[in-house]
């Protein structure tokens, strides 16, 4: 034992019991007089204990500093025995101690939890060898020293109570009390009972702190010589700026370089690290050039246009395909497979969102809506940018040719630019926003490049997310751009691109669906951009029936915007002159002084049956149409004649019907009149031909003509119709013309599928016509897709073979006959 211990306590009167009291945050040391404030109850307890028994007790620490825990594991079981020299219970329930630290102890065993009682013994202190003592303590006073010149709270008297100590456990628990030790350090240094590895261990911690401390002196005078760096250049700058302003010199630029670095520090941590580089570079390349130089110029420009990006911006809306789906319906008036279509895409990335998963992962397709003009391709983009409260860009793509519009010019070029999907993202001011790729079908292709390649690479979910911009020079993220292209042709899409998109349809609408349209949308829509107002201009719905199918061209409703807005025009014109209480309600008699010319879409369909007329089914880029088919025989020697602008499919078509009458006409199936010739011309046409000539097709030419000849017609589903013509002018049988068909036929007659059914259908229930006749597989597969208003009024005939044409379009002598007695 040290000597205090010595003094203060009997050695004969240990092991005993003793109260233990747990202290949470400090170590306590024998020579220690001090106070100690308790609120635990246990603690309370263990005071009460010994305040019976003698006023020892036994002080312990926890090891986590927390009260919540008094497991016999959570304190160390050594510890300082001590006096309770005096105790006063204060008004809020804590309890006050003098203690007077005696002798380090430790526990032995338990006897008592509540108050936690233990058998504490003396826990012995061996000096050792007293030349190796000595030595360390050399050692440890010089390295206190040392700690003292960079620990400025270090205690002045510290070293002078040691030089005066003998004792070495006493010089140790000195220092150990007096130096930052943490719990685990300061307990083994506590609990070891000689006192030559308790000095080892204090030099090794003492030897941690100097070092820590001195590199905490050094980093402390780096940030100080940082400051002063930086507090000279800001004086320097300033006075610079003053010499400069006595001078006249213009110092705009230096401030405006300025900006453009804090901008592009504001936006680091949203900007890749190439293009962070890139920018950077390009501003220091610029700070260091003439302001009149030609590159000062060009790069000064290209900041501007860099710093404009939205790097990191994007809109937060939630997506929800319900939104989607009432925007979608409160805009557009039918058109239910594409907004079905566009919901199942938008359903989708919602999942995605509240799965948590990330949208790239699903490699999501890119919408392309195609269709007639006008029938509301854009229009569908709009309302999807709408219901996600995202921009919208729209990129016109229509006779675009040079690739360097999309990718962007190179800087080396005049006038250089990035391209229009950099640009597109800058007006966004969002990195998500929606973007509409108009007119993809219509990109060009010249010596400048081409622009599709650049597409497929746009249109890549795996590639889009590094896309290089040429002006930019650095990859840009386009994956979160929603893209939605539109077009009027598929097929003159190249097949790469078409591999990359999903198309949806948009046709043609019914007569009943533009009523619809422009009284919900249309009439109101132009009311308000012209400033009239609901009570002062209405258009009867037979007026407005009338516009619609004597006034427009076409499949959509673009046009019959254009007659209500002249309408529209024209009423105000008259409200000015009139005065503003006129009313003016428009009726089919008033409509040539609102409109122009009448414009018939469809001509109606013949009434009387005709030889040689057929009415055809055809579907242009307008809609579709009722295409009258003309034949006429000419005395020859069964040449075939084709005219009307005839592509090369419809040519091939042409020349197939007449194979395939000419069979049926061989076979018996079709029977025909007897030739025209006197024998005598028909031995002569023998002997030069060197055949039998018994049929008539060999004593005639036939003369095919489809009218409208200036416009380019092609395709091969005027097959049937191209037959029935032909066998009606051989056969001299009239054929019903309130009957239109659509089909291609084979050499053999067999009836084929086309596309296009529903312009084509809607076409002829325009015309008049009553009975349709189609190929039987789009009678399984497309007549869903018809509208109901169509389906009822036409009579819609599949069909197989064209001898089941024949029967339903061609007018046999029995009827004729028993049409004559009717």
């Amino acid at each position: 034992m040290t000597e205090i211990e010595q003094e203060n306590t009997q050695q004969s009167d240990f092991p005993t019991e003793l109260p233990i009291l747990i202290e949470d945050n400090i170590f306590l040391y024998p020579f220690m007089i001090v106070p100690i404030f308790v609120h635990d109850e246990a603690n309370i307890k263990a005071i009460h204990y010994a305040m019976e028994n003698g006023e020892k007790i036994f002080i312990t620490t926890s090891k986590s500093g927390s009260e919540e825990s008094r497991s016999m594991g959570s304190f160390y079981h050594a510890g300082v025995i001590g006096n309770i020299m005096r105790k006063v219970s204060l008004p809020d329930g804590r309890v006050k101690l003098l203690f007077q630290g005696l002798a380090r102890g430790r526990i032995l065993e338990f006897r008592g939890e509540n108050p936690l009682v233990g058998i504490i013994d003396i826990l012995p202190a061996r000096n050792g060898d007293p030349h190796r003592i000595e030595a360390i303590l050399s050692v440890l006073k010089d390295n206190l020293k040392t700690l003292a010149n960079f620990n400025q709270s270090f205690p002045a008297d510290l070293l002078r109570t040691i030089e005066e100590n003998q004792d070495p456990h006493r010089i140790i628990d000195l220092i150990s009390s007096t130096i930052k030790l943490k719990k685990d350090q300061a307990y083994k240094i506590f609990v070891e009972e000689e006192a030559e590895e308790r000095l080892l261990l204090l030099v090794d911690y003492i030897i941690e702190e100097i070092e820590a401390l001195k590199l905490q002196r050094e980093i402390k005078h780096k940030v100080h010589n940082k400051m002063e760096q930086i507090n000279k250049e800001y004086f320097l700058k300033e006075q610079l700026k003053q010499i400069q302003k006595e001078l006249g010199v213009d110092v705009q630029r230096d401030e405006e370089i300025e900006e453009y670095r804090k901008k592009l520090e504001s936006i680091k941590e949203n900007v890749s690290k190439e293009a962070y580089k890139e920018i950077k570079k390009q501003i220091d390349r610029l700070s260091r050039m003439h302001p009149d130089s030609s590159d000062a110029n060009v790069l000064h420009n290209y900041v501007e246009w860099m710093l404009e990006i939205p790097f990191g911006k994007a809109s937060t809306k939630k997506l929800s395909i319900k939104e989607v789906g009432k925007q979608l319906n409160s805009d557009h008036f039918s058109l239910e497979k594409p907004k079905e279509r566009i919901v199942e895409y938008f359903a989708v990335r919602e999942l995605l969102n509240q799965r948590g998963k990330n949208q790239k992962d699903s490699k999501g397709t890119i919408l392309c809506f195609y269709g007639p003009p006008g029938v509301g391709k854009t229009s569908l983009a709009n309302s999807i940018a709408t219901a996600l409260k995202r921009p919208l860009v729209r990129i016109a793509l229509g006779g675009l040719e040079d690739v360097n519009e999309l990718r962007g010019h190179r800087r080396t070029y005049v006038g250089a630019m990035p391209g229009r999907i950099v640009q597109g993202l800058i007006d966004a001011k969002e990195m998500n926003p929606v973007m509409v790729l108009d007119e993809i079908d219509k990109v060009g292709r010249s010596y400048r490049g081409d622009p599709t390649s650049v597409l497929l690479e746009i249109l890549d979910p795996e590639q889009n997310s590094e896309f290089r911009d040429y002006y930019a020079n650095f990859n840009i993220d386009l994956s979160q751009i929603i893209f939605i292209a539109t077009a009027n042709d598929v097929g003159s899409i190249p097949a790469p691109l078409r591999d990359r998109m999903e198309f949806i349809e948009v046709s043609s609408y019914t007569p009943q669906e533009k009523f619809e349209i422009a009284k919900k949308y249309l009439i109101p829509q132009e009311l308000k951009k012209h400033g009239l107002l609901a009570s002062e201009v209405s258009i009867q719905p037979t007026a407005l029936k009338e516009i619609i199918e004597k006034y427009t061209r076409e499949a959509g409703v673009r046009n019959l915007r254009r007659r209500i807005s002249q309408i529209m025009r024209k009423s105000a014109k008259i409200l000015l002159d009139e005065g503003e209480s006129t009313k003016i309600t428009l009726t089919p008699k008033l409509l040539p002084t609102f409109l122009d010319k009448i414009v018939f879409e469809i001509d109606e369909a013949d009434k009387k049956d005709t030889v040689g007329v057929v009415n055809g089914l055809a579907w242009t880029s307008v809609g579709g149409d009722v295409l009258k088919i003309e034949a006429l025989k000419i005395k020859g020697k069964g040449g075939l004649q084709l005219t009307g602008s005839l592509g090369d499919v419809m040519k091939e078509s042409a020349k197939i019907a007449l194979s395939v009458v000419k069979g049926l006409i061989d076979e018996g199936i079709l029977q025909t009149p007897k030739a025209p010739h006197s024998q005598k011309m028909i031995e002569k046409i023998q002997k030069q031909n060197e055949v039998a000539l018994e049929e008539i097709y060999n004593f005639y030419d036939l003369h095919l003509h489809v009218p409208e000849g200036a416009t380019p017609k092609d395709g091969p589903s005027a097959g049937i119709a191209m037959a029935s013509v032909i066998a009606s002018i051989l056969a001299d049988l009239p054929i019903r013309q309130n009957v239109a068909m659509t089909g291609e036929v084979t050499l053999r007659g067999k009836v084929l599928a086309i596309g296009g059914l529903k312009e084509k259908l809607i076409a002829a229930h325009k015309a008049g016509v009553k009975k349709v006749l189609i190929p039987k597989k789009n009678f399984e597969r497309d007549l869903k897709d018809i509208p109901k208003e169509v389906c009822d009024a036409l009579e819609i005939i599949p069909v197989t073979q064209i001898s089941e044409v024949f029967k339903e379009v061609l007018v046999t002598p029995k009827q004729i006959h028993s049409k004559g007695k009717k």
